[in-house]
């Protein structure tokens, strides 16, 4: 049986086509651009592989995760330029008459690391996965289910005590300005010194501030 599965990323899409004993027979990797050309060549990667069954994706968001809304499968109101309002998952029932499974990119690494766990035995039953890059999001499987099912629990977007040195930061999270994204995402490095955070020196006290 052949699943495919969406990691819907800010930057770039990872599509994978895998089996059910979780083992990943193909994959492909494409940048993020117009939600126009973005689907369509997820669409064109997954009409290769004829007998796929079910289709599940991890998409940044926010996201319309509530079945009973009309907005079920959209990405809603996103800062990412061209994908406010777009309808996911509706764009790939056009061509996709299977099962379409729809859930948050921190969700879906949630649900691997909790199904990892139990392939291998390990006694867990709830975790917390946070991720920080583009943004910072959060997923959480508490007794086997997931936290915030009927809605994003925007672990990323709390608010924090501030370091003494960085009181005067703004910011960059278009909602909040300081809250945890908006103060270590990745692209805070370049808001904060002019560079990509791969090229700040360890040494550099904005590390120091931002852990």
């Amino acid at each position: 049986m052949l699943l495919g599965s969406i990691e819907a990323g800010g930057t770039k899409f990872v599509c994978a086509v895998g089996n059910e004993d979780y083992r990943i027979l193909d994959k492909t990797k494409f940048p993020t651009t117009t939600p126009e050309e973005t689907l369509q060549k997820t669409v064109d990667y997954f009409k290769q592989f004829k007998d796929l069954k079910a289709i599940s994706i991890a998409s940044f968001g926010p996201i319309e995760i509530r079945k009973n809304s009309p907005k079920y499968g959209y990405i809603t109101n996103t800062p990412k330029p061209h994908w406010k309002n777009v309808d996911f998952v509706g764009r790939l029932k056009q061509d996709f008459d299977i099962p379409i499974a729809w859930t948050t990119d921190v969700n879906g690494s949630a649900y691997g690391e909790y199904v990892m766990a139990t392939l291998f035995n390990e006694k867990i039953n709830s975790l917390v996965y946070y991720t920080i890059g583009t943004g910072v999001g959060a997923g959480a499987i508490i007794d086997g289910n997931f936290v915030g099912d009927l809605g994003h629990p925007e672990m990323g977007h709390v608010r924090l005590k501030r370091h003494p040195d960085d009181l005067n930061f703004k910011g960059i999270c278009p909602f909040h300005g300081d809250c945890l994204e908006g103060l270590v995402s990745g692209p805070t490095f370049e808001a904060r010194t002019g560079k990509k955070g791969q090229d700040v020196p360890l040494t550099d006290h904005v590390w120091d501030i931002m852990a």
